[in-house]
């Protein structure tokens, strides 16, 4: 039987840390933290990624783009690597997590309004003191 991961075509690490955004060094820096599993590698040892590789890089960065700690997304990935088809724990890692930046959100949002009061007092009083100085 032929699966997708099977048929999907390989790409170099250099196309794919410009597809994801990164640079060939973090890839390969998280493969060597065990943030990502070992990638699969051609006859001459290049590493060579398919869509699931690159789909599972993405999750991670969105991941660290979120503020997760790179020893939760290792664990993730380990937990992947244990049961693809088992989710249970991940999915209490990714709500924990989800929590979390939803607090980090409420808490931005808070800080995002004292600033804009901030900018419109600011504001205001340059208007008030240009209105006097042309008076």
């Amino acid at each position: 039987m032929t699966t997708t991961a099977d048929t999907d075509p390989f790409l170099g690490i250099g196309t794919v840390a410009a597809q994801v955004g990164v640079a060939a060094d973090t890839i390969r820096y998280y493969e060597r933290q065990a943030i990502l599993p070992p990638p699969h590698r051609d006859a001459s040892g290049r590493r060579r990624y398919n869509t699931a590789a690159i789909h599972l890089i993405e999750v991670l960065l969105h991941l660290r783009d979120t503020g997760m700690p790179l020893t939760q997304i290792a664990e993730f990935t380990r937990l992947v690597s244990l049961d693809p088809a088992g989710v249970h724990d991940r999915l209490h890692l990714l709500e924990q997590h989800r929590d979390e930046v939803t607090q980090r959100i409420k808490s931005w949002n808070d800080s995002l309004t004292i600033i804009d009061q901030k900018i419109d007092d600011y504001q205001q009083r340059l208007s008030t003191t240009a209105t006097a100085t042309n008076q």
